[in-house]
């Protein structure tokens, strides 16, 4: 069972988003919180599998209230932004604060249940473009992180190779593809480097990419 607390300041989104996700056998909404800081309190009594935030709320907006979700307690839940925003800076900000993907308020239910089922499976939800695009753009002017630097020279030559697949959006079974290796391989150097870099999934470690300097934007040789 998929435990699910959804936070949003109006009644209406969240009466709307639990009726979708408990018409499902699979997920159960524990929780609804009106603004951050009653998510995070929410989150901190309930221990969902994840926490639907929406970006813009009051007292505390849900950018913050991800960065404290994601490194209070053991284990802690994952986190999925709501937004009626598309590419800027909101989307950006809440995957640097442990978000695993965004998505945008008015998408079909079926795509909301996916992208539930898929978050609170340990993967990320946000499509190469759109991670890519966001990175990109934010990383024009940013200076390499050193501490990320050191990171990434912990990799094996094979890993960076995949690293720099993964920054242009590749699935494993693409990778897998452009290697000539098996998907199983694929996927565990993939898991490889989420470990080594300590992030929690691909679109963290795309972020860690372009941060470091591994990756810069428009790079064409890799």
């Amino acid at each position: 069972m998929i435990r699910v607390v959804i936070a949003d300041d109006q009644a209406l989104v969240r009466a709307g988003l639990r009726k979708i996700l408990e018409a499902e056998p699979d997920i159960a909404v524990v929780g609804e919180a009106s603004d951050g800081r009653h998510a995070i309190e929410v989150v901190t009594a309930s221990r969902p599998d994840l926490a639907l935030l929406d970006i813009r709320m009051p007292r505390v907006d849900g950018i913050e209230a991800a960065r404290i979700i994601t490194r209070t307690g053991s284990g802690p839940p994952r986190v999925m932004m709501l937004t009626t925003f598309g590419i800027d800076d909101y989307v950006f900000a809440a995957l640097k604060a442990g978000a695993s993907g965004f998505l945008l308020k008015d998408a079909p239910p079926e795509h909301l249940l996916e992208a539930v089922r898929i978050v609170a499976a340990g993967e990320a939800i946000l499509s190469p473009a759109v991670t890519r695009a966001v990175v990109e753009r934010f990383a024009e002017s940013g200076t390499p992180n050193s501490e990320l630097r050191r990171q990434i020279d912990s990799l094996t030559p094979r890993e960076i190779e995949v690293l720099r697949l993964l920054s242009r959006g590749l699935s494993n079974a693409e990778i897998a593809g452009a290697l000539v290796v098996s998907d199983a391989t694929a996927k565990s150097h993939v898991a490889g480097i989420l470990t080594k870099l300590g992030v929690r999934d691909r679109v963290q470690a795309v972020i860690a990419a372009y941060e470091s300097g591994l990756v810069t934007p428009g790079m064409t040789d890799w």
